[in-house]
C-alpha cells in the first residue's frame, strides 16, 4: 500500500507541530519551574522593611524554625530609602508570635536566606534590636535588619587583634625590668603575707575550737537555768493560782506600811537625840567654866579640884561621859527601847 505525498506531508506537519507544542510546553514549565510560580495559590506574600539587605537576592529561601517556608520573591529600594522586599511564605505554615525577619549567609559560600523569628528570639545584641525597632513601620510590615556576616566579625576581629597588639605592645613597654622586680617582691610579699595569714588561722582555729567549748558550755548552762525556770514558773502559776502570791503582796504592803511608821518614830527619835545632845553640848560648856573657875585655887572646889587624885578621876568621869554620849548616838536601840506592833 502506498502512501500519497499529501498524506505524507500532513504527517509530517503534525509531527513537527506537535514537537513545537511539547518544546514550548516544556519551556513554559522549565521558566515556570525556576521562578517558582505559584500557579496553585499556595503561598502568602510577606512585606519586610529593612535598612539594608546585605547579600539577599531573589530566591533566597525564607526559612522559619530552621525549615524552609519560601522564597524571597522581590527586592526594591523604597522612596524613603528604605529596602522593601516581598517574600513567599507557603499558607500552612503558621508564623512566630510578633514575627521579625533577620537577614544572614547561610553558609561560608555566600549564600544567604531570610529566617522568620519572634522578636524575643532576636540575639541579644543592642545595634541590631536598635535596627529592628527602627524598621518597625504598621502591623502588616514586618520589621527586618541584617545580621553580622562572616565578613563583618572577620573585620571586627582584626580590628580587635590590631587593639590587642597595641595594648600588648604598651604593656610591653611598660613592664620593664624595674617593673618585673617590683613584681618579684610583690609575689614574694603575697607569699609571706600568705604564710603569715595561714599561721594566724591555725592559731584562731585553735582559739575558736575553745571559744565553740566555752560556748557549748554555757550553752549548757543556759539549758539549766531555762530549766530552772521553768520549773520555778510551773511553781510560781501554781502559786498564783492558790492566791498565795497575792497573800503575799499584801503582806509586803502591809510590812512596808509598818517599816514606813517605824522610819518616822526613828526619825522622831533622832531629832530627840539631837535636841538632847545639844543640851548635854551645853552642859558640857557650862562644867568647863565650873572646872575653870574651880582651877582657879580660889575656895573649897579649887582645892579639891587641884588634888592630882581628885583631877584623874574627874577626867576619867568626862571620858567615860563622852564615850557613852557617843554609844548614845551610834546604838540607841540600847538606851531607848522601842516596839512596832
Amino acid at each position: 500500500m502506498t502512501t500519497s505525498p499529501r498524506a505524507a506531508k500532513r504527517a509530517s506537519d503534525f509531527v513537527v507541530g506537535l514537537t513545537v507544542l511539547v518544546v514550548t510546553a516544556v519551556l513554559i514549565g522549565g521558566t515556570l519551574w525556576l521562578k517558582q510560580a505559584d500557579l496553585g495559590g499556595r503561598t502568602r506574600q510577606l512585606t519586610v522593611r529593612s535598612r539594608d539587605v546585605g547579600g539577599v537576592a531573589l530566591g533566597n529561601p525564607v526559612v522559619i524554625r530552621g525549615v524552609r517556608a519560601g522564597r524571597v520573591e522581590a527586592i526594591a529600594l523604597g522612596s524613603d530609602n528604605w529596602v522593601v522586599l516581598k517574600l513567599g511564605i507557603d499558607r500552612t505554615v503558621d508564623l512566630p508570635a510578633d514575627p521579625v525577619v533577620l537577614l544572614a549567609a547561610s553558609s561560608l559560600f555566600g549564600e544567604w536566606q531570610a529566617t522568620v523569628t519572634s522578636r524575643d528570639g532576636v540575639p541579644n545584641d543592642r545595634e541590631l534590636r536598635a535596627a529592628i525597632a527602627e524598621a518597625r513601620s504598621s502591623s502588616d510590615t514586618l520589621a527586618g535588619a541584617v545580621l553580622p556576616d562572616i565578613a563583618q566579625l572577620t573585620a571586627v576581629a582584626g580590628r580587635i587583634s590590631g587593639d590587642v597588639a597595641k595594648v600588648a605592645e604598651r604593656v610591653q613597654v611598660a613592664f620593664d625590668d624595674d617593673a618585673a622586680r617590683e613584681l618579684r617582691q610583690s609575689i614574694r610579699n603575697v607569699a609571706e603575707l600568705s604564710t603569715e595569714l595561714a599561721r594566724t588561722i591555725k592559731t584562731q582555729s585553735k582559739n575558736l575550737d575553745r571559744i565553740s567549748t566555752d560556748v557549748q558550755s554555757g550553752l549548757e548552762t543556759v539549758n539549766t537555768a531555762a530549766f530552772k525556770l521553768n520549773a520555778f514558773s510551773a511553781r510560781l502559776d501554781s502559786a498564783t493560782s492558790r492566791g498565795e502570791v497575792q497573800a503575799i503582796v499584801g503582806n509586803t504592803q502591809h510590812a512596808a506600811k509598818e517599816l514606813a511608821a517605824t522610819t518616822a518614830s526613828l526619825r522622831e527619835i533622832t531629832q530627840r537625840l539631837d535636841k538632847a545632845e545639844t543640851q548635854l553640848s551645853r552642859a558640857v560648856a557650862r562644867a568647863d567654866t565650873v572646872f575653870a573657875k574651880a582651877n582657879s585655887r580660889d575656895g573649897t572646889m579649887g582645892l579639891l579640884l587641884n588634888d592630882p587624885a581628885l583631877y584623874q578621876q574627874s577626867d576619867s568621869l568626862v571620858r567615860e561621859l563622852r564615850v557613852l554620849i557617843a554609844d548614845i548616838k551610834k546604838n540607841p536601840r540600847r538606851y531607848v527601847n522601842l516596839r512596832v506592833f
